[in-house]
């Protein structure tokens, strides 16, 4: 009996650590089955839509006055006053400088005195070729002696008319004795002061006058680019004004935008063959005189507008070692997908994709580090919160 229930324990120890060790075995494969079961990723995805696309050129460029002008004396002499403060707006017409009038006010005196002269002599010799003329008809006086009085008659009036001329040529210069200047604008810095001697027609300046309402903004631009948005502008591919004119934007060295939006005048033809670029020349009304001449600015240039085309986060693209440009899609099954793409331009922090996608496609724009092709993925879309965080 004692070797029977021996033998019962025994066997059903046996049983017990059977039971035990098979569960043991059973824990552990539903564990390996847990593991290899894949996981979906969080993802951040961009829908691909159809929209419109502003085309702009971005380059550098610097500010042009509109117009220039260099002041110089038409009239020699001494300068007697400065007529402007220095950086300051000055008109059409305004006086800048004075210069010693003295000398020619006495010259205008002189003329007039001249011309009085002139005339008192025309008036004596007029009368003398009335009467020569009466005489020689009664053979008073010969016709050589009447011939003489007629000559001189004209040589006074021709007198008359030089001495005339002469006053106009001393008023004149006296009114050049008031430097004025030739356009609207803001006046630089004075290059003489009250005393210095200045000659007419000097090839040193006085000051400069530089007219900024309106400025020029001139940047370069890619020729191969230039002609690339021109091809696009004729087939219709991008809009661009009726009059074949670009808005275009400045920005600030501060980054901040400029008020007033300029138009395009014209694109010059002219190609630096060093650079490969053409001047590109903007104007921009500029009432406040916040722009000045030699400023470095950003000019964005609006080229035109693409009707219906595909843009993209810059952050979903990738490059291959070939550098072609690739993105991660979500396909139908939640799982990633590569596909290449052609980038045709940017508008802003967004790609303009030519090739590659369509409208309807679920484009990865966060979390590629921890996604690659054929991997399950968890869907959020651009600007929405997560499930898990709505709640």
């Amino acid at each position: 009996m004692a070797l029977k229930f021996r033998a019962m324990q025994a066997l059903l120890a046996a049983g017990a650590a059977t039971a035990v060790l098979t569960g043991c075995l059973d824990k552990g494969g539903s564990q390996k089955q847990a593991a290899a079961a894949p996981q979906a990723v969080q993802v951040v995805v961009q829908e691909v839509t159809l929209s419109d696309a502003i085309i702009r050129t971005e380059a550098p460029g610097r500010t042009t006055a509109y117009q220039v002008a260099e002041v110089r004396p038409q009239v020699s002499g001494i300068i007697q006053k400065r007529l402007f403060k220095e950086g300051a707006m000055v008109k059409e017409g305004q006086s800048l400088y004075r210069i010693d009038p003295a000398l020619y006010k006495a010259q205008v005196e002189s003329a007039k005195a001249s011309l009085l002269q002139a005339r008192a002599n025309l008036a004596s010799t007029k009368a003398d070729a009335k009467r020569s003329a009466e005489l020689v008809k009664i053979n008073a006086v010969s016709r050589s002696a009447n011939d003489q009085a007629q000559a001189a008659y004209k040589v006074a009036e021709a007198n008359v008319e030089a001495a005339k001329a002469a006053l106009d040529t001393a008023q004149i210069n006296l009114r050049y004795t008031e430097v004025r200047s030739p356009i609207t604008g803001r006046v630089s810095l004075s290059e003489v002061t009250p005393g210095a001697l200045v000659t007419a027609n000097q090839t040193a300046r006085l000051t400069v006058v530089q007219q900024l309402d309106p400025i020029y903004v001139d940047v370069t631009q890619s020729f191969n680019e230039l002609a690339r948005l021109r091809e696009q502008a004729a087939n219709g591919t991008i809009k661009v004004n009726n009059d074949g004119s670009s808005d275009v934007q400045l920005v600030l060295d501060n980054g901040k935008i400029y008020k007033h939006l300029g138009r395009l005048t014209f694109k010059d033809a002219l190609v630096d063959e060093s650079t490969g670029t053409v001047r590109v020349r903007a104007v921009f009304n500029n009432p406040e005189g916040d722009l000045l001449p030699g400023m470095f600015v950003r000019a964005r240039l609006v080229d035109g507008i693409r009707e219906d085309v595909i843009k993209i986060d810059q952050r979903a693209t990738m490059r291959r070692t070939t550098g072609d440009p690739y993105v991660y899609v979500v396909n139908a099954e939640n799982k990633v997908e590569s596909r290449d793409v052609v980038i045709g331009g940017t508008e802003g922090t967004n790609w303009i994709i030519d090739k590659g996608l369509k409208a309807g496609d679920k484009v990865i724009v966060e979390g590629l580090q921890r996604v690659a092709p054929g991997a399950l993925v968890q869907c959020t879309v651009l600007g929405e919160q997560p499930a898990a965080a709505a709640k």
